[in-house]
C-alpha cells in the first residue's frame, strides 16, 4: 500500500512503483523518479512528490498525482518554499472529494499553497523573508491528464518517440519572446534567462495555468525541474525515456546527461508512463465507463 512518497535532501535518489495490481481496462502507470544535487549546490531546494492509490476503486474515484517543485530564495529558503508547496499539495490532494474535477482541484490547491508559502516566509523572520518557488503538478485519472503549474518547471507528453511541452515557462524572457520582443538567439543568450515572471510566494494572488490531455498506452510524462531542461532538450528526454526501456534507468541516464553539460544546479524529474486506460465518457459532469 503507498500512501505517497517524496524525495529530497542532499544526494541522489530514485525510486519506482506500480500502486496496485492492474485490472482489465483501468487505467495503470509506472514510475521513477530522482532529485539530485547537482555538481556545484550544497544543497537541494528542489522537492518532489507523488500520491498513489492504494486499489482500483481509489485509482478511478481519485487517480495518481504527481509534482515537482524548484525553490528559489537561497540560505536554505527555497528548500523551505518547494517542500512547503509540495506537501500542502499532496495532503490536499489525498482529501479531497471525488466529486471535485482535476483541472478545478489542482487550481485550487495550487492557489491555496500559494499562500502557506507566503505564510511560511513571514513566519521565517519577524520581518517577513522573501521566498519563492515553481510547481509543475500533473493528475491523472481515467484517461487524462491534467498539468498545472506556476513557474519555469516543466511537463512534457512523450508519444511515439516524440516531446510535446504541455507548460509553458513563466520567465521574463520568455515573455519577451512571446511578445516577439526579442529574437530566439537573443532569449538563449540570455544572462536573465532564468529570471521567473510568476512564481508561488511571490505575489498574493497567483495565476495557475491549468490544461486537461488526453493520454494513451505507452505515453510516457517527464515532469521537471530547469536544472535538468535548461540542458537536456525535449527531443533528447523522449529519445532516451520514450523508448519502452526501464524507467528508473532512463532517469538516472538524464541525470547524468545534464550533470555532464552542466551541473550547475539541482536536477529533478519525474518520469510516468501509462501502462493502461480507462475510457470513460461524460454526462451532466459525471464520468461514465466506455465498453
Amino acid at each position: 500500500m503507498y500512501r505517497g512518497l517524496q524525495v529530497q535532501g542532499s544526494g541522489a535518489a530514485t525510486a519506482t512503483a506500480r500502486a496496485y495490481v492492474p485490472i482489465a481496462n483501468s487505467m495503470d502507470v509506472e514510475f521513477a523518479q530522482i532529485s539530485d544535487l547537482g555538481r556545484v549546490r550544497q544543497g537541494n531546494e528542489d522537492c518532489l512528490g507523488c500520491v498513489l492509490p492504494e486499489t482500483p476503486e481509489r485509482a478511478s474515484s481519485h487517480g495518481w498525482l504527481f509534482a515537482v517543485a524548484d525553490g528559489v530564495g537561497g540560505h536554505d529558503l527555497g528548500e523551505v518554499a518547494s517542500h512547503t508547496a509540495v506537501e500542502y499539495l499532496l495532503e490536499g490532494f489525498r482529501g479531497a472529494s471525488a466529486a471535485e474535477s482535476h483541472p478545478a482541484l489542482l487550481e485550487r490547491l495550487i492557489r491555496q499553497a500559494n499562500t502557506r508559502v507566503i505564510d511560511a516566509g513571514h513566519a521565517a523572520s519577524l520581518g517577513g523573508t522573501r521566498m519563492a518557488t515553481t510547481l509543475v503538478a500533473c493528475a491523472l485519472r481515467y484517461d487524462r491528464a491534467t498539468v498545472a503549474h506556476v513557474g519555469d518547471s516543466r511537463c512534457y507528453l512523450i508519444r511515439r518517440g516524440q516531446a510535446a511541452l504541455l507548460t509553458r515557462d513563466h520567465t521574463v524572457v520568455n515573455e519577451h519572446l512571446r511578445l516577439g520582443l526579442i529574437s530566439p538567439s537573443e532569449a538563449a543568450e540570455s544572462e536573465n534567462r532564468h529570471l521567473l515572471s510568476r512564481s508561488l510566494g511571490s505575489e498574493l494572488m497567483i495565476k495557475v495555468d491549468v490544461e486537461e490531455h488526453q493520454v494513451l498506452v505507452d505515453d510516457v510524462l517527464a515532469l521537471c525541474s530547469d536544472g535538468l531542461h535548461g540542458s537536456v532538450s525535449g527531443s533528447e528526454i523522449a529519445a532516451v525515456a520514450g523508448n519502452g526501456g526501464d524507467l528508473e534507468k532512463a532517469a538516472q541516464r538524464l541525470v547524468d546527461i545534464a550533470n555532464q553539460r552542466d551541473g550547475s544546479d539541482n536536477i529533478t524529474l519525474q518520469l510516468v508512463r501509462v501502462r493502461g486506460i480507462e475510457r470513460v465518457g461524460m454526462y451532466r459532469g459525471r464520468p461514465y465507463r466506455l465498453r
